[in-house]
């Protein structure tokens, strides 16, 4: 088992940046790839960034390419998400995504453990 758990998030104004955080903890040892999906209410969940966790550059969604960084630190088994120039359309609840197998990792099925959530919400 993979546990996840996420920081950061809450209410910040359009054009501001937001720095999310997950650390995973538990079987760490079998991570393969880490991501970060977000869902909006009344919308799917949708991808947003993925990274494998031994090395490779991280792919992003069209929606936040050129806006978002992914930081990577496998020592502490955490992955940060930062999106600048905040729009009212990334305003969601953000989720952490872990998987433990191979497969496309911008694919919310390929994930097998999944943190709780967190708000990010966008102000004008």
């Amino acid at each position: 088992q993979v546990q996840l758990t996420e920081t950061g998030g809450g209410s910040v104004e359009t054009g501001r940046s937001v720095r999310l955080s997950c650390v995973a903890s538990g079987r760490t040892s079998a991570l393969i790839a880490m991501g970060w999906f977000r869902q909006a209410p009344g919308r799917e969940r949708e991808f947003v960034a993925s990274i494998r966790w031994t090395g490779g550059a991280p792919y992003y969604s069209s929606s936040v390419k050129g806006r978002a960084n992914t930081f990577r630190d496998n020592a502490n088994n955490r992955l940060d998400l930062r999106i600048d120039s905040l729009k009212p359309d990334d305003a969601a609840v953000y989720y952490c995504a872990a998987a433990v197998r191979f497969g496309n990792y911008d694919v919310a099925g390929t994930f097998d453990y999944w943190g709780q959530g967190t708000q990010v919400t966008v102000e004008p």
